[in-house]
């Protein structure tokens, strides 16, 4: 069996007083696209703020619990948080491309990183332009600002910027919601084709979408986790009432 490389175990989050995730327990596997779904405000986007540690920034935020990522926590004071995103990208909701050339968008991290050879930098943007499913499209408008770009383009040379910074993990928070059907068919094939390379966490409000990209999903409501399997198996066969009544549409 595969160890997970990420290990959730009895993780509580609070904003305040109030519980936003309950004693979640569940594992990730490499080279796996997980969904995560259930209605709004059910925790999903929650858990994902806390894999890479962006919930640091709101001092109303309180964790109870560990989360493991590759056999180390990575909430115990030794991790570096700068290293830690580098390895665990997020991608949002709404695309977020900087206001500068698509070429600087993608080398971003890796400028951070003190990376100054052209040579390298050019191959980093190519390769990651490539992996995320946009080289053709842009190869001639590398030096163009990516916020010219559409806005499903502009969420694929998001994902780029991630790929660039060599990230194992993937975060991905309702990455196609805010785009046109043909373009998140594209966000989606991109990303289909991106998992023998990386772990990949995606929040979904779309019961389509989690059935056809994902091997595992995770069902969220009011903070619990209900249900967690593999996809096919939940879809067809889901154990808990409440995921059934869910994933066919009685409510959310």
């Amino acid at each position: 069996m595969t160890e997970p490389i990420l290990k959730i175990s009895d993780l509580s989050v609070y904003y305040n007083e109030k519980k936003a995730l309950k004693n979640v327990s569940l594992d990730f596997y490499p080279n796996e696209i997980t969904a995560l779904i259930g209605p709004s405000g059910s925790g999903k986007s929650t858990l994902l703020r806390a894999i890479n540690r962006m919930s640091d920034l709101n001092p109303e935020v309180t964790l109870t619990g560990s989360i493991e990522y590759n056999g180390h926590n990575i909430y115990s004071p030794r991790t570096d948080t700068v290293e830690l995103r580098k390895e665990i990208g997020m991608v949002f909701q709404q695309p977020n491309p900087f206001p500068m050339t698509i070429y600087e968008n993608v080398v971003y991290g890796l400028r951070l990183k003190g990376v100054k050879d052209k040579q390298v930098l050019d191959e980093a943007v190519e390769s990651s332009l490539r992996g995320a499913s946009i080289w053709e499209e842009v190869k001639d408008r590398l030096h163009d600002s990516a916020l010219g770009l559409s806005g499903g383009q502009q969420q694929r040379v998001c994902i780029a910027r991630v790929l660039a910074t060599s990230a194992k993990v993937i975060l991905l928070d309702e990455p196609t919601s805010a785009l046109d059907p043909i373009s998140a068919g594209k966000i989606e094939d991109t990303l289909y084709g991106l998992q023998d390379k990386y772990t990949m966490i995606v929040v979904t409000r779309s019961m389509q979408q989690a059935s056809r990209i994902s091997k595992r999903t995770g069902f969220f409501l009011a903070g619990d986790l209900v249900e967690y399997g593999y996809t096919k198996e939940m879809f067809l066969n889901p154990q808990k009432k409440e995921t059934e009544d869910y994933i066919t549409g009685k409510f959310g």
